[in-house]
């Protein structure tokens, strides 16, 4: 009987995540070198390690391919569509924490909320023929809240480095992105409007479509409850 943690594989994620299992007598290691995504769980026969990217996690747990993962609910609830009839939401960890805003310029004075935003849309197709661009990572998040808000006459643009200088740099006018503090926002001279699109944080999810026998829920259960989780 084998079941399968995915946890991410490196950075402040990979170590809390490692903290968080370590306190609850759960030691999980990296074994090899920096560059072998390999490691093995001590404190309970039976869990095998899975070391992947935070982004990965969310397919692999909806395709059943591991029983339980590490990452973000920002992730999961971006990249998977559905995602709670794949997978549970076990427990929150309390780290990764970061909320999903949406920003415009600070030179926009005269918009503060999403009413604002929705008439700066308006004004910007009639002078320029154009949609709004909104720069950001997180298209299904983003497109869901401003659709329930009743913003339109935008465009979401893709954005997969530094979201927060695509502004600057002329390739959006407005972005939406996750933050922790706010200051690379206020570095960009950026402010927020609306409400937090999402808070996330690192979470523990178990897969709802994997495949295991009497066993393995045997095992699974005796883990959880290592972990004081029902």
């Amino acid at each position: 009987m084998t079941i399968k943690l995915g946890i991410p594989s490196k950075g402040r994620l990979m170590q809390d995540t490692l903290d968080w299992f370590g306190a609850r007598g759960i030691s999980i290691e990296r074994t090899g070198t920096d560059r072998e995504y390999a490691g093995r769980v001590q404190g309970i026969d039976g869990v095998e390690l899975v070391l992947l990217s935070a982004g990965e996690i969310p397919y692999e747990l909806a395709a059943g391919r591991i029983a339980l993962g590490v990452t973000g609910t920002d992730v999961v609830r971006e990249k998977i569509a559905g995602w709670d009839q794949k997978m549970t939401e076990l427990t929150p960890m309390g780290f990764g924490q970061a909320d999903l805003v949406l920003a415009v310029p600070k030179t926009w004075t005269d918009v503060s909320d999403l009413t604002d935003l929705d008439a700066v849309a308006e004004a910007f197709w009639k002078t320029h023929g154009l949609r709004l661009r909104i720069a950001t990572k997180y298209h299904r998040l983003v497109r869901a809240y401003l659709r329930d808000a009743g913003v339109a006459g935008y465009q979401l643009v893709d954005s997969q480095g530094a979201t927060e200088g695509t502004v600057a740099n002329g390739t959006a006018e407005a972005i939406a992105d996750i933050t922790s503090t706010g200051a690379t926002l206020e570095a960009n001279h950026l402010k927020i409007i609306g409400e937090v699109i999402h808070a996330s944080q690192a979470t523990l999810f178990r897969s709802d479509t994997a495949a295991l026998d009497r066993a393995d829920q045997t095992l699974l259960k005796a883990f959880l409850d290592r972990l004081k989780i029902d």
